[in-house]
């Protein structure tokens, strides 16, 4: 980092430079920030003068991706699951299928077999198979369990890179670079997917991933509220709002996931950590099978495999929010912390006082 702020030739690539600009020094939570700052656009890669095979051997995308894995382990919470990093890959492939096998033998042991394997229509058709109130609480402890590990390894990150107040301005910025993903369009042309060559495929197929799972979970909460406000009981009709949202949703996520798999495996490797290759790809394949299972059971929820695809989708759901926290979609709330950071560094009162100090 002292090279690359003598040099500055990347400073116009994504907000990592502006951001490296502000300091002399570079402590280890400075590096943590911008580590996690960094949307992996590889841009700097291609332009370093730096680069291997210069004797500096300049690699940023590389030593920030293995940089963050580390940084996913120290702000995690509970602390004693930040092993759970440690061959993730491993992790979150055992604990998607133990899900879909303990949901499987849980119906298979509620309920008689001819049930699991018979056609079921009309209201409640899905809780003659996973009783409602089962199916209630194991999301409810999943999905609460996951939100409080995420809000506690942002206040980890928070603190431990500064803390201090944020304004309504900042926290207004920082979203626009989230919900936008600004940074993937590196200097402007888009990122190095694949070699030098500038291409906007990476951030557009984040954009249907990240985009996609938010219409899963609009879904979901729209149809609590059908079901437990309006006394609507699933399945719903196919141009009914959860339908729709998540049709859209499970659409978006598969061909998000499946294309950005499909990126790293023609990527260039060299501003790439390849050791945590597993951990990306058994996210990726963990979402794309929640997504996938989602769609086909909404298209055969008539037939006799809807008890089979309800408890198999049921139990990918389940795995997924256990591995949240500990996974590499972690990587979106320690990003949007730092773009937060970035924002109140960013501010004119702020920048100019954090000038006026490193001078």
């Amino acid at each position: 980092m002292e090279i690359c702020n003598a040099c500055r030739y990347c400073e116009g690539y994504c907000a990592v430079f502006p951001a490296m600009e502000l300091r002399r020094a570079f402590s280890d939570q400075d590096l943590n920030y911008l580590a996690n700052l960094c949307h992996n656009c590889r841009g700097c890669y291609y332009a370093c003068q730096y680069a291997p095979p210069h004797e500096f051997g300049i690699n940023l995308p590389k030593v920030f991706a293995e940089l963050r894995v580390q940084t996913y382990a120290q702000y995690a919470w509970p602390a004693p699951l930040a092993r759970a990093f440690e061959r993730n890959g491993v992790l979150v492939s055992l604990i998607a299928a133990f899900g879909v096998a303990a949901v499987l033998i849980l119906t298979m042991l509620l309920q008689s077999s001819g049930v699991l394997y018979s056609a079921h229509v009309g209201p409640g058709a899905f809780y003659t198979v996973i009783p409602y109130p089962v199916m209630l609480v194991l999301s409810a402890i999943t999905f609460v369990f996951a939100l409080l590990a995420f809000a506690m390894g942002f206040r980890n990150f928070w603190r431990d890179t500064g803390g201090g107040p944020v304004d309504g301005r900042a926290i207004g910025r920082a979203l626009h670079d989230v919900f936008t993903l600004r940074n993937l369009g590196g200097g402007g042309h888009g990122c190095n997917d694949l070699d030098e060559s500038f291409s906007g495929a990476r951030r557009w197929l984040h954009h249907a991933m990240f985009y996609g799972f938010l219409l899963c979970f609009a879904a979901t909460c729209t149809a609590s509220l059908y079901q437990d406000f309006l006394g609507m009981r699933p399945p719903y009709g196919w141009f009914s709002l959860p339908v729709v949202l998540g049709t859209a949703g499970g659409i978006g996520l598969l061909v998000g996931t499946v294309g950005l798999f499909g990126m790293k495996l023609i990527g260039d490797p060299a501003p790439t950590a390849r050791r945590l290759l597993g951990m990306d790809v058994a996210l990726l394949m963990l979402l794309a099978a929640t997504s996938l299972t989602g769609l086909l059971l909404l298209a055969l929820r008539a037939t006799a495999a809807m008890g089979v695809l309800l408890a198999v989708h049921f139990g990918f759901v389940l795995a997924l929010f256990l591995v949240l926290p500990y996974s590499k979609f972690v990587h979106g709330v320690y990003r949007s912390a730092a773009l937060l950071r970035y924002a109140v560094e960013m501010t004119p009162s702020r920048a100019s006082s954090s000038s006026s100090a490193a001078s």
